[in-house]
């Protein structure tokens, strides 16, 4: 059965398949989650079937307790119910799951995973929120790439039927909610193939019905409630059978090799790495990179996190296993250790496997970048003398000194992967420029294509960088784009405040949207640029997208005028096709506003295509000298001036991930935060 390849992102491939397994939806959306139930609404509002042949009827409900609740009464008809939901959300379905598990219903909810509002709010990704559901009955599936929510999303609806049980279907949060990629896609009928209809017609023999009443959620005094609940051990000892016989299915018709756990690595492996999620996709270009250097590792990629097999986990392990090291997602404060460290141990603490050590870490916290350097770093740990236990990559612990440190960040990603990086404003169309361009790439090409977003959480007005890879080799390169062929900076005001072009890789080309000649340029761009540039080769060149776009009538809508002059400057497509679906992108976009703004867009392609100038690098740059340093004044009270300059300030110049764990230690008041610090926070980010 052949699968069509669209360009796609993880909510978009989740969305699809639940669609066709779906009854009902209860949905009320909240990020990173949202558009998976926005794709649902809109689906059903235009009358798209499902695999049943029926449109699935969508309820909005006022809050994510409300939707949960709604999906409960849902299936208690007979219906099958699907939501989608994240964090904060997530938990206030907490009281529904436990009730849905613990009358068997076969519910399904996708959950983008991310970050629980502790000390602070984040928008961005981490495991938090499912670990907080691991108790409700609920079996967890994790997925670790767009492709993956598509193929395990499927797993999730066959095996809750087939189990007549619940699952949770996770995915990291932005990571691959939002990471757009070139994937294979299921068709309807192919799904509905899968179905046993035996089996979903005893679920629908189950409703309670006017017509069949039963009585659910009965109160039980302690002389029965317990040996109730352990009744219910059989059911879910059949669980991880059910999700094997989906995925059998999903391998036979896709050509994947799904399991519970799945090895990839050196068969002979003494270190090996067990996680969960997208680092696993870095983790696997990190097992090719070491091992090629003849080092013995691997990874195990947990997809059925609950319930937990220890029996299918210690098939996944090699024999030769000496030392693991778990990596999570999470943090829970004044544990032994995370969730998926424990039940490793508790596995292996029958000595099956004698003399392993196991040792547990967190990494990518709120949607932290984990790069490849990271990894490495954890498989160093297992070698060290003394390995760290509990210990932390990608930041710096100046104070309980648990991180490890990072000696080397390799480039892991294949050599035949183009890199491209663009520095953009929230607004101002940089990110739906570059959906259009990847789009264009995967969808027009025999390339591979990812593309992810890196958003400020201030959105409207905050920086964008998006990070775009494409190649003929498969892309697993889970983490920001370093070092690029191409980077482009579409707001002239980051170009003095941000190290940009030292992203470019040596010979590759710097897009920068200003109106500065080569003498304005040398004068505002900082001396450590100027360096990089002159000695590395880079070629530098200039569009005047801000003056283009107002010439226009397109305000400051630059994304137009500056996409055409990456697929000029990149050679990606020959430039006639490209501009043609370029063109038909913005018809198909706009159309509806009709053929004035159609007509201004495309006007703004051909300006992208022709004005763009050189800029011939003078040696002067090769030594530059050093910038001078601007000293700003702070008026303000001291604990205020303190957190603006060591906090503030590195953050406003994206050095945020330079700071160490003691910079945030608490204040004599308890406030890590000083109020009036938001009078101080002048990003000067106008392009005049």
């Amino acid at each position: 059965m052949a699968r069509k390849l669209k360009t796609m992102d993880g909510n978009t491939a989740a969305a699809h398949v639940a669609y066709a397994f779906t009854d009902v939806a209860a949905i009320y959306p909240i990020t990173p989650s949202s558009t998976m139930a926005e794709y649902i609404d809109k689906w059903a509002s235009e009358g798209r079937k499902n695999i049943f042949g029926q449109t699935v009827r969508v309820v909005e409900m006022q809050s994510e307790g409300g939707a949960a609740g709604a999906v409960h009464g849902s299936l208690i008809t007979g219906a099958l119910t699907s939501t989608f939901t994240a964090s904060q959300g997530l938990l206030l379905m907490i009281p529904n799951m436990y009730k849905i598990a613990g009358e068997q219903l076969p519910a399904v909810i996708h959950v983008s995973a991310r970050t629980l509002a502790t000390h602070a709010l984040s928008i961005f990704g981490d495991h938090s929120d499912v670990m907080g559901c691991r108790a409700t009955g609920f079996s967890l599936l994790a997925s670790n790439s767009p492709q993956e929510a598509m193929d395990l999303g499927a797993v999730a609806h066959l095996a809750a039927i087939d189990a007549s049980m619940p699952f949770l279907h996770f995915f990291d949060g932005f990571r691959t909610s939002h990471e757009m990629q070139k994937i294979e896609t299921w068709d309807y009928d192919t799904l509905s193939g899968f179905i046993e209809m035996e089996t979903l017609g005893r679920f629908h023999a189950r409703a309670n019905t006017p017509s069949h009443p039963v009585l659910r959620g009965s109160a039980q005094n302690g002389d029965i409630f317990f040996q109730a609940r352990e009744a219910i051990n059989t059911k879910y000892a059949d669980i991880p059978g059910a999700v094997e016989r989906a995925m059998a299915k999903v391998n036979a018709a896709a050509g994947t090799d799904y399991k519970p756990f799945n090895y990839y690595g050196a068969p002979d492996a003494e270190r090996v790495l067990v996680a969960m999620g997208s680092v696993c996709e870095t983790a696997e270009e990190v097992v090719d990179y070491l091992n090629a250097r003849g080092e013995k590792v691997g990874l195990v990629k947990v997809r059925l996190y609950r319930p937990w097999s220890a029996e299918r986990f210690l098939a996944a392990l090699p024999e030769t296993v000496k030392q693991i090291a778990v990596l999570e997602r999470t943090k829970e404060p004044g544990g032994a250790g995370e969730p998926l460290y424990l039940d490793v141990v508790t596995t292996l603490s029958t000595g099956v496997i004698p003399g392993v050590r196991i040792f547990g870490g967190r990494y990518g916290l709120a949607s932290k970048d984990t790069t490849p350097g990271q990894v490495i770093a954890a498989f160093k740990n297992l070698s060290a003398k003394e390995p760290k236990n509990s210990f932390t990559v990608g930041i710096t612990d100046d104070v309980t000194g648990l991180s490890l440190p990072i000696d080397e960040e390799p480039l892991t990603t294949p050599a035949d992967i183009i890199s491209c990086k663009f520095w953009g404003l929230g607004s101002d169309g940089t990110v739906g420029a570059n959906k259009n361009s990847i789009k264009i790439i995967g969808d027009h090409t025999d390339k591979t294509a990812q593309a992810y977003f890196q958003y400020d959480s201030r959105k409207s007005g905050g920086v964008t960088i998006s990070h775009l890879r494409f190649g003929d080799s498969p892309i697993k390169s889970a983490y920001y784009v370093s070092k690029a062929d191409f980077v482009a900076c579409h707001n002239p005001s980051y170009l003095e405040k941000y190290a940009i072009a030292q992203d470019v890789k040596p010979g590759g080309v710097f897009l920068a949207n200003c109106a500065w000649d080569a003498v304005e340029l040398g004068e505002r761009l900082p001396a450590a640029a100027k360096r990089y540039i002159a000695q590395n080769g880079v070629r530098v060149y200039t569009c005047d997208a801000v003056r283009i776009a107002k010439e226009l009538g397109l305000g400051n809508k630059t994304n137009a005028i500056l996409q055409a002059a990456f697929f000029k400057l990149s050679g990606i497509l020959p430039i006639d096709a490209a501009t043609e679906y370029m063109k038909q992108a913005i018809r198909d976009t706009y159309g509806r506003k009709g053929d004035a703004v159609v007509n201004m867009n495309l006007a703004a392609v051909d300006a992208g295509l022709t004005q763009i100038t050189k800029i011939d690098v003078p040696d002067s740059w090769k030594d530059p000298g050093n910038d001078v340093v601007k000293v700003t004044v702070i008026s303000a009270q001291e604990d205020t001036a303190e957190y603006v300059r060591d906090i503030m300030a590195p953050m406003n110049a994206m050095r945020g991930d330079d700071l160490p764990v003691s910079a945030f230690l608490p204040t004599e008041s308890g406030s890590l935060i000083p109020a009036g610090t938001a009078a101080f926070e002048k990003r000067a980010i106008n392009s005049e």
